[in-house]
Order: C-alpha cells, then sequence, then structure tokens
C-alpha cells in the first residue's frame, strides 16, 4: 500500500544519520570523499566562503541562509522564498530545542544538548546545511539507475516481484510510478512529497480514496500537485476532530505519540517534517475542540491546552 513507500528508498533513509554533522567529523576514508565533495558544492554556490572552514563556520546561521538564497537567485526565484524559518521551543531552563524550517518544508532540529536557545539555534542550522549540502550531491538526484536500485530494494524487502514495478496497483509499482515522475528531483524535493502521503495514509485519508476505488495512480498523481499548506492542515485537523467525537480520547493518544516519535527523530538528527506536521495538526485539532463552547473539557488522561503551547 501507498503508505509503505516512503520506507522503500535507501536514498531517502541515508541521510537521516549519515549526513549529521557530528558524523562528518569522524574522519572515515568514505566521508573523507564526502566532505571534499561537499566543499566542491561550496565553491560553487558559495564562492566567497572558505570551504576548508564551511563545518568550524561559528556563523552557521548566517552560512545557512545565503546558501538558500543563491540557490533561490539560480532559480530566479523571489530572494523571500529562500527564507530559512528558526522556532524555539518554550523551555524555562536548559536543554533547549530549536527547529529550522527550509525552503519546501524539509525541517531539522539540533541534536545535541544546548545550554542557551543560540547554540540549539546553531545546532539546529548545522545540521540543516550538511543535509542541505549533501542534497547538492549527484548521487542525491533521482535518476534511472537511482530508480532502478531502489525498485530492486523495494522487491528484496517486501515478497514482490521485479513484474509489479510495471503494475501501479501494485504497492511497488505504485513507488516505481512515484519516482518515474519526479525524475531530476533531489531527495529532500521528494522527501517533501513523501511527507505528504505519509500524512495522507496517517489520517486515514488514502484508505478513503481507496474505499472509492481510486487507483493509486490517479492519487499520486492527484496530490502531487499540492503542497502541504494550512488548508490541508486544517481539513486534517477536521477529520481528527470526526476521530475524537467518535473515540473520545483519540487526539490526546495520538499527540502524546507525535511528541514522543519527534522528539526520538530530533535526537537521531533526522528529517523531523512528518512528526511535527502530526503534532501541529493535532494540537489544532485539540484547540478547536476545546475553544467549542459546546464541548465538555477535557478528562483528566487528555493533555490540556496549557501544555500544548509549550509544544507550539
Amino acid at each position: 500500500c501507498i503508505n509503505e513507500l516512503h520506507k522503500f528508498s535507501p536514498g531517502l533513509q541515508e541521510f537521516r544519520h549519515e549526513d549529521t554533522v557530528q558524523q562528518a567529523h569522524t574522519g572515515r576514508p568514505k566521508m573523507d570523499r564526502t566532505l571534499e565533495s561537499l566543499r566542491h558544492i561550496i565553491a560553487q554556490v558559495l564562492p566567497h566562503r572558505d570551504p576548508a572552514l564551511v563545518f568550524k563556520d561559528l556563523n552557521v546561521v548566517s552560512m545557512l541562509q545565503e546558501f538558500w538564497e543563491s540557490k533561490q537567485q539560480q532559480k530566479a526565484a523571489f530572494p523571500s522564498e529562500g527564507v530559512v524559518v528558526y522556532e524555539s521551543l518554550p523551555s524555562p531552563g536548559p536543554p533547549f530545542v530549536s527547529y529550522v524550517t527550509l525552503p519546501g518544508g524539509s525541517c531539522f532540529g539540533n541534536f545535541q544538548c544546548c545550554l542557551s536557545r543560540a547554540e540549539a539555534r546553531r545546532d539546529a542550522a548545522k545540521v540543516a546545511l550538511i543535509n542541505s549540502l549533501f542534497n547538492e550531491l549527484p548521487s542525491r538526484r533521482i535518476t534511472k539507475e537511482f530508480i532502478m536500485e531502489s525498485v530492486q530494494e523495494a522487491v528484496a524487502s517486501t515478497s514482490g516481484t521485479l513484474d509489479d514495478a510495471d503494475d501501479p496497483s501494485t504497492s511497488i509499482g505504485a513507488y516505481h510510478y512515484m519516482l518515474e515522475s519526479n525524475m531530476g528531483k533531489t531527495m529532500l524535493e521528494f522527501q517533501e512529497l513523501m511527507t505528504i502521503f505519509q500524512l495522507l495514509h496517517w489520517n486515514g485519508s488514502l484508505k478513503a480514496l481507496r474505499e472509492t476505488k481510486c487507483s493509486r495512480q490517479e492519487v499520486i498523481s492527484y496530490y502531487s500537485q499540492y503542497s502541504l499548506d494550512e488548508k490541508m492542515r486544517s481539513h486534517m485537523a477536521l477529520d481528527w476532530i470526526m476521530k475524537e467525537k467518535e473515540s473520545p480520547g483519540i487526539l490526546s493518544q495520538e499527540l502524546r505519540m507525535a511528541l514522543r516519535e519527534l522528539e526520538e527523530a530530533r535526537k537521531a538528527g533526522q528529517e523531523l517534517r512528518f512528526y511535527k506536521e502530526k503534532k501541529e495538526i493535532l494540537s489544532l485539532a485539540l484547540t478547536q475542540i476545546y475553544s467549542d463552547p459546546d464541548t465538555s473539557s477535557p478528562s483528566d488522561d487528555q493533555l490540556s491546552l496549557t501544555a500544548l503551547c509549550g509544544y507550539h
């Protein structure tokens, strides 16, 4: 089924753990070669910067912003589209947590224990910069060779066959179709699309579409045209409000799980948008429910709005 697609691609999983700043300093031969490739990219995108000092630059926040503004200018896009957004979680004291969202929606956070908000912001920027640079490598772009390898790995990890790749009614076929439709895109760009389908599965929308006899190919083609915006979040929040009315307490349960997953993923240096979007959608649903005068107050086993504000 479509919810399994994000598990197939080795490229989508690779950058989560190996592209962090901490491992970039390990000195392994393979990583050394990769660092040389990254320095070459820096020399092209930021020619006035010293590539040898890129991972030691104390002003990494400025460098990350400059990197994305440069990319947007190369695409003749408006500079405002290249804005990098930071978010710090409210906290009376350390450890502090900071998130950074890149143009397009990819999100990263600090994975080290930070004793100040500024330190957390810099650490999040380092993780995001490393992933941004890795995303520029030729190996991070969807090519025919990459598609072939990814499909073969998908077959090996499931009970499917290579013949399924030509049948869009199968999971592997849908995955193959999605990769083919995104030929030339980078892993971060593809991950942004996959996040939408992950959320649609989690939200139950894919199951509903399947019951209407929509083909996977039709679903993929339809949602590939949309971005994850406030309108889509609001629709998903409404769905969860309906679920809460049917099963009281499910919203709080899902939110606790989403917060736990977000924390674990952040400490592992992973891309965070799926987990963060889940948290935002569920928080929005709870806020709407308890701001409705016709709705009773949350029971003891539900999170209070005061607690929720700490995670916004």
